[in-house]
Order: structure tokens, then sequence, then C-alpha cells
């Protein structure tokens, strides 16, 4: 086969995946449930269910449609708890305020029980401000390296770090006897995590959003090589990564759904 035939035809078969992925697969969204074995997860809390959303990257009605959907699966699931790990916005419009109120509406029914905190997509810092009152009035409480008590657990919300923004310092231990999870949109990050906490929820990576052969993941962002989806039990803190919800850059996935997330935290 001469070159030029070479070329036309891996054009046309990276077209052809595109296409797939935008129609089918960006669309094909899935239930991930894992049970995670956690060494500081204490007996007295053994099979609390957190529910896991993130990088919606809304910017129009199909992706406002399929973060609805995902927060219906997530209140369907009836967890303990909410985790939204950033990337509400795909960038900042004047339909923005509507889209995140038509996507995220589903999820007053888990009111007191939901948390989140900011992507780097979620700034500037005027859209986060309009991002929090957002949130404040479906329930959700948005974390900027501050920590809350809800639920029964410690709940560490770190601020972007891609955007400057995250100050982890001291927040983790404060002598409290429930136990932590850490909320932190950039998953490479866990190695800089000060101990104490049983567990990080991170997105930002998009599972890669493409997969191709052999595991290859093509698409990576800063802060977000190194751990790109699912269950990493060795890291510093044990560290959970969802391959989110939306897309960013091409409109497309393959072998990479998005997903909503429920883990069983199990005593070790």
């Amino acid at each position: 086969m001469r070159f030029r035939d070479l070329a036309l035809a891996t054009g046309l078969a990276s077209a052809g995946m595109l296409a797939y992925g935008a129609v089918v697969e960006a669309n094909r969204l899935v239930l991930e449930q894992h049970s995670l074995r956690l060494p500081l997860w204490p007996q007295s809390m053994d099979g609390y269910r957190v529910a896991v959303l993130g990088d919606f990257h809304l910017r129009d009605k199909y992706s406002v449609a399929l973060a609805r959907r995902a927060a219906e699966m997530a209140v369907a699931c009836e967890p303990d708890a909410l985790a939204i790990v950033g990337d509400f916005i795909g960038r900042w419009k004047p339909s923005s305020i509507e889209m995140l109120v038509g996507a995220l509406e589903p999820l007053r029914a888990l009111a007191g029980r939901a948390l989140a905190v900011p992507g780097n997509h979620d700034y500037p810092e005027a859209g986060v401000e309009i991002l929090k009152r957002v949130l404040d009035e479906l329930g959700i409480r948005l974390l900027r390296n501050e920590a809350v008590v809800a639920q029964g657990v410690r709940w560490v919300g770190l601020d972007s770090a891609r955007r400057g923004m995250s100050s982890p310092g001291s927040m983790i231990g404060d002598g409290g006897t429930e136990p932590s999870i850490a909320l932190w949109h950039e998953p490479d990050l866990v190695d800089e995590l000060p101990p104490g906490c049983a567990l990080q929820i991170s997105g930002h990576s998009h599972g890669g959003q493409f997969r191709l052969p052999f595991g290859i993941t093509p698409m990576h962002s800063k802060y977000g090589r190194k751990y790109v989806r699912g269950f990493f039990p060795g890291t510093p803190t044990p560290l959970y990564v969802t391959r989110g919800v939306g897309t960013t850059g091409p409109p497309s996935r393959f072998l990479c759904p998005p997903e909503v997330s429920l883990l069983t935290l199990r005593a070790e």
C-alpha cells in the first residue's frame, strides 16, 4: 500500500472512530460499582457508600442532558454521600447558570449529603463564586481548601491545583474521630496530600477519554497523567479516579464511556 493510501485509510479510520465516539460512546453512561478496602476506614462504618460524579463540562443542551442523566443515576443509588470532583463548566458563558440548574436539579434529593470541589475549568474566580451560589441553592456544599463534617465523615475539599489555588497545608488532621475523605480535582496531587485521609477521590483525566489498543491513552492533562482511572490502593493515600461524565476537546470518547461511580468503603 502506498503511503498516500495508508494516510487516507488512517484518516478515514480516525474520522470513523471520532464519529462513533461522539454519537455512541460519549453517551453510553455506565454505573461503576466498586468495593474499596481502606486501611484507615473504621469498622463501625464498613459498607458506607459514596456516589461520585465529575467533569460534566457543560457547554450545550447535549452535555446538560447527559449530566442530568448522571445526576438521576446517582440519586437512584441512594448513597450515604455524594462527591462531585469539579469541572462543572466547559467554558463560562451567559447560559451557564441555566445549564447548571438544568443538569443538577435532581441532586436536590441529596441535599445535605452532597459535597463538591471546583475544577480548573470552573475558573475564573467570578465563575467559582457563581457556581457556589448555584450549588448552595441545590443543597450541595462547595469546599475550597476547607473541611467539613457531614454524614459521619470529615470531608477535606481541595481547590484546583491546575489553577494554583490548592492549599492542603495541615487541613487533614484536626484530632477529630471521624474518618477523612479528600476531594481533589487533579489525581496526581495525591502524592502531595498530607497523610491522614482514608481515601482521595479525583477526576480531571476523563480516564484518558480515548483508549487505544494495549491500553494507550493519548489524551492527558497536567496533574492527570500518572493516575488516569480506577482505584489505586498503593498510592500514599488510596485514590479513586472517575472517568467523569463529559468531554473536553473533541466531544467524543472511545472505549472509555462516561461513568457514575458508586464506591462501597470497607474496613481492611
